[in-house]
């Protein structure tokens, strides 16, 4: 039984999107699951649309993740180089393979004359398409003599490689997730292989590639779907045998209809990129997962069930338990709908499930102020606030009143919580709390029995304490807040808001 070996191909045109680390990571789940190899590749032979650090971004996003390549430009292999810019001299062998079979031609026709052709359908309510219907009146080695051809190549014009569409032929196609169906060889067009310049198309490449990487399975977007025909064909013009296919559904839109774009997230207010990325050319950052605060193992989880569900719908699954359940047959055909609220779930979670420890580092390389609070400090908060927290940054954000006193308080709070004798209470109150062990009992204890003396309800005094410690009324209970403040601070601030506020 062969070995199992798959890639990832992305072209380094840009950030990496949703959908693309979702392959990337059914492939490793796949390979990994199968006992394989996970091989990244990159097919950079689209010098138009080469982003500078795009090639580095997705190096970096995959290895937050957790999607280890085994190959790869980086780490190399036996099969290097692993970029498709570098194996130009496998492409040009290749192509004076293919062109001494009846599968592929030359074709010397300009973008002009192309264009005109173009036009000339359009003037009939016709669609131009270069095929196995039109190409015998075109500029190219079918139609023209051998002397022709052989004239233009010394006059050195310019030609790409058209691969040979074979006429009225039914291909019966099969793919791991959608099943067998049949095209007809007379719906598809005579795609370039080899541009003028030389370099193959990604159609020539990425097949070239599979087989000399010895890739057994190639898990793509549904997008590539239409491109099968082709790609069965030439792996018969070279006399190859095929890998396996499974082509994966689009991550639909959060309301349904349509491909996830990078417009439905900037409308919605979620990432569609797994790390920030800065554009090189307009310097305008597009936000990804991890700088918004999602932890990369409830990341990769939300990402896995787009499109796969695992035995007994279990939602909460770490990379292991993924490797050990995935099943690319069991992949869905149907398109999985992105889910804002989903994906904070999945982070809630994972947010819970996190030692405290492992979170205060979180919070630490953050760059928030603690106001020189003690790691002992950080990890009461930690406790207390974690709870409501869907992210790092909310224990500090919703916690802030730790570390700093208010500097305002809520107005509406004020106008339920203080009245004529609320500062003298608090005052009273200060004095018996100076007296008073200040852990969170100790000082539950001295409240109570202070409210009890003074015949007040404890709401009477709870909430406006809450209101000068915290500067409106939201917060963990109030001798938790006394207990992590702190004795001094807390005083001060009782202090400071019955100054003000008398």
């Amino acid at each position: 039984m062969e070995k199992v070996r798959v890639r990832f191909a992305p072209s380094p045109t840009g950030p990496l999107h949703l959908g693309g680390v979702r392959t990337a990571l059914y492939d490793y789940l796949f390979a990994k699951n199968q006992g394989g190899e996970f091989v990244l590749r990159i097919e950079d032979t689209d010098t138009a649309r080469y982003v500078e650090g795009a090639e580095e971004y997705i190096e970096e996003a995959l290895e937050w993740c957790g999607i280890i390549p085994d190959e790869s430009p980086k780490k190399g292999g036996k099969f290097a180089p692993y970029r498709q810019s570098e194996r130009r001299d496998i492409y040009d062998r290749y192509t004076e393979q293919i062109l001494k079979t009846d599968y592929a031609y030359l074709a010397f026709d300009t973008p002009e004359e192309l264009d005109a052709i173009r036009t000339e359908f359009e003037a009939r309510g016709d669609v131009f398409s270069y095929d196995n219907k039109t190409r015998n009146r075109l500029k190219n080695s079918i139609a023209l003599s051998e002397e022709e051809v052989q004239k233009l190549l010394d006059n050195k014009t310019p030609y790409v490689v058209r691969f040979r569409m074979p006429v009225d032929r039914t291909l019966n196609l099969e793919d791991i997730i959608r099943g067998n169906f049949s095209v007809n060889t007379d719906t598809l067009d005579d795609k370039v292989l080899v541009k003028n310049d030389g370099m193959p198309t990604y159609h020539f490449a990425n097949i070239i590639d599979d087989h000399e990487m010895e890739i057994t399975h190639v898990i793509r977007g549904e997008e590539w779907l239409p491109s099968l025909g082709l790609h069965t064909l030439l792996y018969e013009a070279m006399g190859w045998t095929a890998p396996k296919f499974a082509h994966l559904s689009l991550i639909l839109k959060p309301e349904g209809k349509g491909k996830l774009s990078k417009r439905d997230g900037d409308k919605f207010g979620f990432p569609v990129f797994p790390l920030d990325f800065k554009d090189p050319a307009t310097g305008m950052v597009s936000k990804g997962y991890r700088e918004n605060g999602y932890l990369p193992e409830a990341f990769i989880n939300m990402v896995a069930l787009l499109g796969w569900s695992p035995v007994d719908d279990k939602e909460i699954l770490s990379l292991e338990e993924m490797t050990r359940e995935f099943d690319l047959y069991k992949v869905h055909k149907a398109g999985a709908r992105f889910s804002k609220e989903k994906a904070e779930w999945f982070n809630h979670q994972y947010m819970q499930a996190k030692p405290d420890e492992e979170l205060l580092q979180i919070l630490k390389m953050s760059g928030f102020d603690f106001g020189g609070a003690s790691d002992d400090k950080l990890l009461k908060v930690i406790r207390l606030m974690k709870e409501r927290a869907t992210f790092p940054k909310d224990i500090y954000e919703n916690g802030k009143f730790f570390f700093e006193a208010p500097a305002s308080y809520d107005e509406k709070a004020l106008k339920k919580a203080w009245n004529d004798e609320t500062s003298s209470v608090l005052s009273e109150l200060a004095e018996r709390l100076e007296g008073s062990d200040f852990n969170a009992e100790a000082v539950k204890q001295t409240i109570h029995d202070f409210a009890e003396s003074k015949g007040l309800g404890m709401g009477k005094v709870m909430m406006p304490l809450r209101l000068v410690l915290v500067g409106e009324l939201k917060g963990p209970d109030v001798p938790d807040i006394l207990e992590i403040i702190g004795k001094e601070e807390s005083l001060a601030r009782i202090k400071t808001a019955v100054e003000q506020l008398k």
